[in-house]
């Protein structure tokens, strides 16, 4: 399958400038609110998913997400993206490690996996992979656990290409190799966002799938920060 359908055909590394600030009163945990001014960094590191292929650059994930952290006075005053179309773990590791990035992020998200599973690859070398990543996920965030958010895979095999593969074949490998990000995750004490059922209802919902007739909508990313941006806010107070 050519990359240019699974996952963008290349992404810059990217700095996004915006606003910040954070509370919770009386158990809200203040999503509609501003307050006092703060600034964060935020690290993403993925494949397409993350780039956000299918829709404009400002429409992807991570870029939605610094905006509602905009609304609330919250200053994204680093947003740097690693992430490329058709990567699987490995190449992702390959990146952070050719990126020789030292500076410390406030939060740090990772998303990866779909071209491992794609492309055959063995889960054994996923797991050893994905815990290589979140070993420097969280070096990334200075050890602090909580501010790192792992994100599921989303399932493609609902989507029109996707059906070409088998969509309850598809849907059982995604599945396993959620399974294997997951208690990867929750042994290491981060957070964990499971976006994968959202996904899923693109099978009776077309508007969640992007023209290209694989990736998320943005309508989809959008119900996607919807899940984040909560956890993101709880972590900036760990």
């Amino acid at each position: 399958m050519p990359y240019s359908l699974l996952l963008l055909s290349a992404i810059s590394l990217g700095i996004l400038s915006i606003n910040f600030s954070i509370a919770t009163e009386n158990g809200n945990t203040g999503l509609n609110k501003k307050y006092k001014q703060k600034t964060v960094k935020i690290l993403a590191l993925g494949d397409s998913y993350t780039v956000g292929e299918g829709v404009d650059k400002d429409k992807s994930w991570p870029s939605m997400l610094a905006y509602k952290l905009d609304q609330r006075n919250i200053l994204v005053e680093d947003l740097k993206i690693i992430a490329r179309t058709g990567w699987t773990s490995s190449n992702l590791i390959n990146a952070v490690l050719s990126s020789k990035l030292k500076q410390k992020y406030d939060i740090v998200t990772l998303l990866i996996g779909v071209n491992d599973q794609f492309q055959g690859l063995s889960q054994d070398s996923y797991a050893s992979n994905f815990r290589n990543l979140l070993n420097k996920a969280i070096d990334f965030a200075g050890g602090n656990t909580k501010r790192v958010i792992v994100l599921s895979i989303p399932d493609y095999g609902v989507t029109p290409f996707g059906k070409r593969y088998g969509q309850s074949i598809v849907g059982k490998e995604i599945d396993n190799f959620n399974l294997i990000n997951r208690e990867i995750s929750v042994s290491m004490g981060v957070q964990y966002v499971n976006v994968t059922e959202i996904s899923r209802r693109a099978l009776n919902e077309p508007t969640l799938i992007a023209q290209d007739g694989l990736h998320p909508s943005q309508e989809m990313y959008s119900q996607w920060v919807g899940l984040i941006l909560p956890v993101v806010i709880n972590s900036l107070n760990n």
